[in-house]
């Protein structure tokens, strides 16, 4: 008797290359704040208002897609956003091994990191959904404030990143719920503890970033600067 063979068909090819690195945990983190899984176990969507932020994700993925739009009107008003669409099996089969999965917003938890690249992955959390913002204070002569904020509609994964960040760096931030379509979680770094994981975030000037945001911390750090300098000099001898 003759045994038939089983015919399995061609392995399935990957347009995205898995292996870790910088620029991969950095995509990750766009994935978990601004990315989405279809629910056809195939597909892996990104989203962006920036131009600049699609730029980043494909360069931090080797991956060079057409770029669509798609618009939402759900706050009453049309917005446009930059699309693009991974069709890639093996990559959406990575993703939920890691800890995402469809329908991620308010269920991400832990996603498994390799601990060498997490403040990349937090520097693509930061890109795709934080905040970093600076002013006065009025109440202090002189008072220069700044915030790095990290934002999910998960407490889960505030509460993963704030624990991670604990452990590694010593220091606490703190948690807040606010409404921005639903109910949006952020933890958020005063100046002194903002200054720690900044320069962990940005450990080296050949980094994917977005400029912007880059730019806004660039611009608080110098004023902080600024202001030390002055306090020095001002402050009274012996």
């Amino acid at each position: 008797m003759i045994k038939s063979k089983n015919k399995t068909g061609p392995k399935p090819k990957g347009s995205v290359k898995i292996k870790w690195s910088a620029n991969f945990a950095y995509a990750i983190g766009l994935i978990v704040s601004d990315g989405s899984m279809s629910k056809d176990k195939r597909h892996v969507i990104f989203t962006s208002k920036d131009i600049d932020q699609i730029k980043n994700f494909q360069k931090a993925l080797g991956i060079n897609l057409k770029i669509g739009r798609s618009y939402s009107d759900a706050s009453g008003k049309r917005r446009y956003y930059n699309r693009i669409q991974i069709g890639d099996v093996l990559f959406w089969n990575f993703l939920l091994k890691i800890g995402i999965m469809p329908n991620k917003s308010k269920l991400v938890g832990k996603v498994k990191i390799p601990s060498k690249y997490f403040y990349d992955f937090v520097r693509g959390s930061f890109d795709g959904d934080g905040c970093f913002y600076s002013y006065w204070d009025p109440r202090w002569k002189s008072s220069h404030m700044f915030y790095f904020t990290l934002s999910s509609a998960s407490l889960k994964h505030i509460e993963w990143l704030r624990e991670n960040i604990r452990i590694k760096l010593n220091i606490n931030g703190h948690i807040s719920k606010s409404k921005r379509k639903g109910s949006i979680f952020n933890l958020r770094f005063g100046k002194t503890e903002s200054t720690i994981i900044i320069q962990k975030v940005y450990y080296s000037k050949n980094l994917i970033f977005l400029h912007r945001k880059k730019q806004k911390i660039d611009k608080a750090i110098s004023v902080e600067k600024k202001q030390q300098i002055r306090y020095i000099m001002d402050k009274p001898g012996c």
